[in-house]
């Protein structure tokens, strides 16, 4: 955070409930060195799955695609962010069925806009619900590809993804993959010119397709069957040769004869009645085997975990408390519609335009062009209200995009 005033970035941060300490580009990364992520049998599925990218694109936009040589690398979310310009837009596309995690796509506002143009033959889209829902087609094509990719041999049988949605927004409030996860890079050249598409997913489902692949970096030990006789002539003592170091302590008669079978404790006589003194026994002829012996059984105790359910904590009223008095723009919506440019160019005193709400319906109110509730217009004195009628839930706040 700078000295004395917080940056936009930041505020988004506080909004989406992102830690304001992970934005520093210099600070710790976020991956986690514990994880395991085959990498390599990754990087062979993207390179099988580029071409196949490339025809999507170059179906869809009618126009020349490429898809250069993919990287896959496991990282997160900090350098994840240093790759990325402040403005994107990202594809949810969540696995749902066989794999369950999260599975992202990013690409630059210029890409989007690009793919958008060709495809709805415009010269400068806007980034509007219209042209997401453009971008989350071309990312199912893409999603389809790669489900049936992994599902081949039926190793993953009923795979699926949710219906890809598409937001324009800030990377810092883009919703990434915990800890560290496995990110696909592919590079792309469209009508000429370069961008970029990540795919992100989180570390279960990187490990999931892993091994539907024939990888997987888990590693599966399997017990013996039964462990070897112990050698005790190789220890210090020599016990089936020879007393143990002189602890004669009473002339008892030598247990060698007594035929004991130490193997599972099934001993021929309890240790309590056998009408000797154990004192001074000479250990030197027990004859024991001790190859299965029973352990004394373990310590075995209920496992209790913490509450990890989300919470409302003293820290989280101190991050918000620090942009009380920061003004934000909020408006009414009351409908859109789209007109050509010579419908706009026809339009004088007296045009009625058509919008896309019916009458009586809610009304959208927004913050910094993002929807939080809806209402009702009213009329107070001589000026226009809204009252509200309805708060769209916390996580609409932050995904929604008009």
């Amino acid at each position: 955070m700078s000295e004395g005033s917080i940056s936009q970035e930041e505020i988004d941060a506080l909004l989406s409930g992102v830690d304001v300490g992970g934005l520093s580009s210099g600070g710790a990364s976020s991956a986690d060195s514990g994880s395991s992520i085959d990498v390599a049998t990754l990087q062979g599925f993207a390179e099988k799955i580029k071409d196949k990218l490339a025809g999507i694109l170059n179906s869809m936009t009618e126009s020349d695609a490429v898809a250069g040589a993919p990287t896959v690398e496991a990282l997160g979310r900090d350098q994840f962010l240093a790759k990325l310009s402040e403005e994107v837009v990202a594809v949810m596309a969540d696995y749902s069925t066989a794999l369950s995690g999260d599975h992202l796509f990013i690409l630059s506002k210029e890409f989007a806009t690009k793919i958008v143009a060709l495809i709805n033959k415009e010269e400068a889209p806007a980034l509007d619900d219209m042209a997401l829902s453009v971008i989350s087609e071309v990312v199912a094509s893409h999603a389809g590809a790669e489900i049936t990719e992994l599902s081949a041999g039926g190793k993953l049988p009923g795979l699926a993804t949710n219906p890809p949605e598409a937001f324009n927004q800030p990377k810092a409030m883009v919703r990434m993959p915990q800890g560290t996860f496995a990110l696909f890079t592919y590079p792309v050249t469209l009508a000429g010119e370069s961008y970029t598409l990540w795919e992100a997913v989180s570390a279960p489902v990187a490990e999931g397709m892993a091994t539907s692949l024939g990888g997987g970096s888990a590693v599966k030990t399997a017990a013996p069957a039964s462990a070897p006789a112990a050698d005790f002539s190789s220890m210090g003592g020599g016990m089936a040769a020879a007393p143990m170091g002189g602890m004669n302590m009473g002339g008892a008669a030598p247990m060698g004869g007594m035929g004991m079978q130490m193997g599972g404790m099934g001993m021929a006589a309890p240790m309590g009645g056998m009408g000797m003194p154990m004192g001074g026994m000479p250990m030197g002829g027990m004859g024991m085997q001790m190859g299965g012996m029973m352990q004394p059984p373990p310590n075995v105790q209920s496992l209790s975990f913490p509450n990890l359910q989300p919470s409302s904590n003293a820290g989280e009223q101190g991050n918000i408390s620090l942009i009380m008095d920061v003004f934000m723009e909020m408006t009414v919506e009351l409908g859109r519609t789209k007109k050509t440019i010579k419908e706009i160019l026809g339009m004088g005193e007296g045009t009625i335009i058509e919008l896309d709400k019916l009458a009586g319906e809610p009304v959208d109110i927004l913050v910094n062009h993002k929807p939080i509730a809806k209402g009702e217009v009213v009329v107070i004195d001589e000026n226009f209200g809204v009252r509200v009628t309805e708060i769209l839930p916390a996580i609409e706040h932050v995904t929604s995009s008009m």
